[in-house]
């Protein structure tokens, strides 16, 4: 067996009762994934769901323990040692309702025929540039924008979501100007913001962004979230 797979560790999915897997050497999934899980509302007769640069899963897993058969969930993740972990997660909690692709978004318009009435997506963060890059690769392919960019993020959850739906994503604060010119490039209204902070006294940490395909900007900020505040993040924005 390779030996990246058999370094391998299980560990709780935070405070939900299930469990996941990881690689310390190559990609921990973190709060931001928790919190985006918990941010997407699913709306009457809006349930089918698309994960786009899904890691290990977690947002797809999240989602699955929220809203059970009430949504139809589908993953996407391009590294071959993170869909492992991924795929071996979903099987040891017995999700089997949950799809899980081992693709490169950018493919998806010509290998998905159907279309979501929600996108979800925690993507690469960084642009490349300088030496700003982390040498290992598994670890840089999911931090840095290597094989896919905001602008190829965004255009591609515009060419797989439904009229109407709803795009959910978590990013860093300091790209906003970057999300928000992109998003309305690709035909999506912002409606709501909610800046995560670690804790009271610092610099916002991420966003949470919501928009809808073809919709109208008509943006609200929601109260502040305080990471370090708070014990659990199980519900922890309140239905829209």
């Amino acid at each position: 067996m390779d030996a990246k797979i058999t370094k391998k560790e299980i560990n709780d999915l935070y405070d939900y009762g299930y469990y996941i897997y990881q690689n310390p050497d190559y990609f921990k999934f973190s709060i931001d994934s928790v919190l985006l899980a918990e941010f997407v509302c699913v709306h009457k007769n809006k349930n089918k769901v698309l994960d786009l640069c899904s890691g290990n899963a977690p947002v797809p897993m999240i989602l699955h323990i929220k809203y059970g058969d009430r949504v139809s969930i589908t993953g996407v993740e391009l590294q071959d040692e993170i869909y492992e972990l991924g795929k071996d997660s979903l099987e040891y909690n017995k999700f089997n309702d949950i799809k899980f692709i081992h693709d490169d978004v950018n493919n998806l318009p010509n290998t998905l025929n159907n279309k979501f009435d929600i996108v979800t997506c925690n993507p690469p963060y960084f642009e490349v540039s300088g030496d700003n890059i982390n040498e290992n690769e598994i670890k840089a392919i999911a931090r840095h924008e290597i094989k896919i960019d905001l602008d190829g993020i965004i255009k591609v959850a515009s060419k797989m979501i439904e009229n109407k739906g709803y795009f959910y994503m978590v990013h860093r604060t300091n790209r906003l100007a970057d999300i928000i010119n992109t998003l309305n490039k690709y035909k999506f209204g912002i409606k709501r913001i909610i800046p995560v902070y670690d804790k009271q006294g610092v610099d916002c940490t991420f966003i949470l962004i919501e928009s809808v395909y073809n919709g109208k900007n008509y943006v609200k900020i929601g109260k502040p979230l305080f990471i370090k505040e708070n014990e659990s993040y199980k519900n922890i924005f309140e239905e829209v």
